[in-house]
């Protein structure tokens, strides 16, 4: 089967992972807050980027390496840190594990993933990054770090924007809860996606294995909450240097929109800035990220990392043009795997290398480098 023929964008891998993963699933990782306007915004803002097409450059091959921490990636983008991965698809971590270092990218393992460090560890390439949600706990903060470096990880990502529990009404309609519980309802979705269910039964039903490891789990049973939120807390500035004074790698502080903050992280010792809003799944009322994008790259002499809203290859050269140096994806990968299990992260690489070659040879862009003199003046 030709995978390029049948699923040549990313939009068909998401309409095939929609059928074969349960609907509860599907409104967990689709879903944002509120009405969705930031989810919406975020695509809106993208659209209104445009480039000035090129011509009679002759041939060439583009250059779509990286640079990132002083590491050449070969591409300028990785895998973003998605809670509860493997509810979306079976193993889902160690999947994609596999297909960062097969690809040479940067995978990103979340505090509230289905599988531990240590358990991801044998499958981790030679980039792994560990986001962290703030322990309230500075010895489980110690152990979890030592944890995390000991099993390979080398990037550390402190999750700011996530101060509180968003609504997420849509996820909360579905019926989902944490951990998963099996109702009726639930149970129906499930018997109508044979793959996951069949592969969930494998592995067994997910849950966050590293936060339960901190906790007795009848508390998190018996709370509305889920354990992550039970153990964590709000950071502040001094949360941030305490963390800055453990942890002996490069240091990201993810979820900024705001240009002072980006000034104030690299003053306190930061080593890189991501631009996020969550995906919209934490506030319904944050700019689009893209739009958030120049002035905190004007801001800062850091790395700048992007998120949020990315659909294509087109959207990866939108972003570096307007000051990224690099850009993570999260969704995607796990519409990849919905529809087609393990290989769907590989073609998902080769359908963002395939459009961001071709979308830099309109452009006659040959490097990353010459996209903003691309952009079209607005």
């Amino acid at each position: 089967m030709d995978l390029h023929q049948r699923y040549p964008a990313i939009s068909d891998l998401k309409a095939r992972a929609r059928r074969r993963i349960p609907h509860f699933v599907w409104e967990y990782l689709d879903s944002a807050t509120g009405t969705e306007a930031t989810l919406r915004r975020n695509r809106q803002k993208l659209d209104e980027i445009h480039f000035n097409p090129s011509i009679l450059h002759g041939e060439f091959a583009p250059d779509l390496s990286a640079t990132l921490f002083g590491e050449t990636f070969p591409l300028p983008f990785g895998i973003a840190p998605v809670g509860m991965s493997g509810l979306v698809w079976p193993d889902a971590e160690q999947l994609l594990a596999r297909a960062s270092g097969k690809a040479g990218l940067p995978y990103s393992l979340s505090t509230v993933a289905s599988q531990t460090p240590e358990h991801v560890a044998p499958a981790l390439g030679a980039h792994g990054w560990f986001q962290m949600y703030p322990p309230r706990d500075p010895k489980i903060r110690t152990d979890m770090l030592k944890r995390a470096k000991d099993a390979g990880f080398s990037v550390l990502i402190l999750t700011a924007d996530v101060p509180v529990a968003s609504r997420r009404e849509r996820q909360t309609r579905s019926g989902l809860t944490q951990p998963p519980k099996l109702t009726p309802r639930l149970l129906t979705q499930i018997a109508m996606c044979p793959g996951w269910a069949m592969g969930t039964a494998r592995i067994g039903m997910p849950r966050m294995r590293l936060m339960d490891g901190y906790a007795d789990t009848r508390a998190s049973l018996s709370s509305t909450a889920h354990i992550g939120y039970l153990l964590r807390t709000s950071p502040d500035w001094d949360y941030l240097k305490a963390l800055r004074d453990e942890w002996d790698g490069p240091l990201i502080v993810k979820g900024v929109l705001r240009p002072d903050d980006a000034a104030r992280l690299q003053d306190e010792g930061a080593d890189a800035i991501w631009v996020s809003n969550h995906a919209g799944r934490q506030f319904d009322a944050a700019p689009a990220t893209i739009e958030a994008l120049p002035d905190v790259r004007a801001a800062t002499t850091l790395p700048v990392i992007f998120d949020s809203g990315i659909e294509g290859g087109l959207d990866i050269l939108r972003a570096i043009a307007l000051g990224a140096d690099f850009v993570m994806l999260g969704r995607a990968w796990h519409y990849a795997l919905g529809a087609l299990g393990a290989d769907g992260p590989g073609h998902l690489v080769d359908i963002l290398t395939k459009d961001i070659a071709a979308n830099m040879g309109q452009l006659g862009a040959k490097r990353l480098a010459d996209l903003p003199g691309c952009l079209r003046a607005v």
